[in-house]
């Protein structure tokens, strides 16, 4: 960063001290992970001067005969990975993208069913002051109480009662896998039309640990960090006979001039995605996560769900005495990190919640395996136990400084 580091001075200590923070501490956010060296270059490229509105071979601008090839490179390579049949790699972003995919399949006002947001849905799933719930008559379905799964038969019960126009399956924080067909048939037994909201699931379903809702649905979105481990965006997967209607609404429908550098960065990460190392990788991340999960409850965790199918765990804190906020700033100062979060039926506020979420496809990127996820509990664990114990939280700090300078970050040089 040498160009920073002359021009801005202030703005390069910054960066240095966000480097020094990843290298040196524990990343457990479930929606986050480390890029490739490959992928940093791409979203850094000269490719962030070029406008591109429009789609390959039908742009409105000059000058197109490397990005069309670039785009269609990254297209071509989301289809072969996840099996799509079409594939728009434009969207900024998740949220965007599921606006569009909303654009383009419904009208205002028709009724969407989605998982609540404190069930572990998401704010594109509905909740009442976004602009899925504005827009949109949207029913939240919600997790058994007593389980923490969802309820397929009260799915059916709430879809044969409101006979939405559209389905959406997926999560931001429900640690189970999800039944496709099973909500397909639901979807199809009352005319309704499907969408699958993958973004933290899509590197385990293209490493072939968790079944993909492709084959089934409408439409599928995905975020391209998080598990994939791209740049910060997303893609639209659907049916041929969406294609027209998804790329409409994408542009010149809700979107302009696409980041061809960012999508640059996206064709590198789903290249990398379809060798066989990254099979591995997905089947670790999973591997991490139950052997957690398992540790986490050894030491009197309440794990909602009873544990893990994915690369997610949400710990409902409640026993412990500790409410997430002061959980998730403890343990930032030692250098763990993730995040504080509601769990289902819970009666603390979305900013103060009663839970706490982790996960571990960053830790996994960076080589830890099992005996880290063992040493990772135990420091939360003492942590959470001893939450006001300024002195033992200093060893941990150095603890886990230690341990995690064993583990580079991919691409970041210290």
């Amino acid at each position: 960063m040498s160009y920073i580091q002359q021009q801005d001075e202030e703005l390069f200590a910054m960066i240095e001290a966000e480097k020094k923070r990843q290298a040196e501490g524990i990343e457990l956010i479930p929606s986050e992970n480390y890029t490739s060296g490959a992928v940093m270059e791409a979203c850094g490229s000269i490719l962030t001067n070029k406008y591109s509105e429009g789609y390959p071979g039908k742009r409105y601008y000059g000058g197109q005969e490397n990005i069309d090839k670039i785009e269609t490179l990254a297209i071509e390579r989301a289809k072969k990975l996840f099996g799509a049949e079409h594939v728009n790699v434009q969207p900024y972003s998740g949220s965007p993208a599921n606006s569009e995919i909303y654009f383009a399949l419904l009208n205002f006002g028709d009724t969407i069913m989605g998982l609540k947001l404190d069930q572990g849905g998401h704010i594109t799933h509905g909740l009442p002051i976004a602009f899925s719930g504005k827009a949109y008559n949207f029913i939240p379905y919600e997790v058994d109480q007593a389980t923490g799964k969802i309820d397929m038969d009260k799915v059916r019960e709430l879809a044969l009662q409101h006979k939405p126009k559209m389905i959406v399956a997926g999560f931001t924080a429900y640690p189970r896998d999800i039944d496709w067909k099973r909500f397909k048939e639901i979807a199809d037994e009352v005319g309704a039309l499907t969408m699958a909201d993958i973004s933290h699931t899509a590197g385990l379903i293209a490493g072939g640990e968790l079944e993909s809702p492709v084959p089934y649905f409408d439409v599928v979105m995905t975020t391209t960090h998080k598990t994939l481990r791209g740049p910060r965006g997303a893609i639209i997967m659907c049916k041929e006979i969406h294609a027209k209607a998804i790329d409409r609404a994408v542009f010149p429908g809700m979107q302009g001039g696409p980041h061809e550098h960012t999508i640059a960065g996206k064709a590198i990460a789903f290249g990398e995605a379809l060798k066989p190392e990254f099979k591995e990788y997905a089947k670790q991340i999973r591997k991490n996560a139950v052997h957690l999960a398992e540790k986490l409850k050894e030491k009197g965790f309440k794990l909602v769900s009873d544990g893990t199918d994915t690369h997610l765990i949400l710990v409902d804190l409640t026993n412990k005495g500790v409410p997430g906020k002061i959980a998730q700033s403890k343990l930032d100062e030692v250098g763990i990190t993730l995040n504080k979060n509601t769990v289902p039926f819970d009666p603390r506020s979305p900013m103060d919640p009663s839970g706490i979420r982790l996960g571990t496809p960053a830790v996994t990127t960076r080589g830890m395996k099992e005996a880290e996820m063992d040493r990772i509990a135990d420091w939360i664990d003492r942590v959470i136990s001893n939450i006001d114990n300024a002195e033992m939280h200093k060893q941990i700090k150095e603890e886990v400084k230690e341990m995690c300078l064993k583990f580079p970050v991919p691409g970041l040089k210290i």
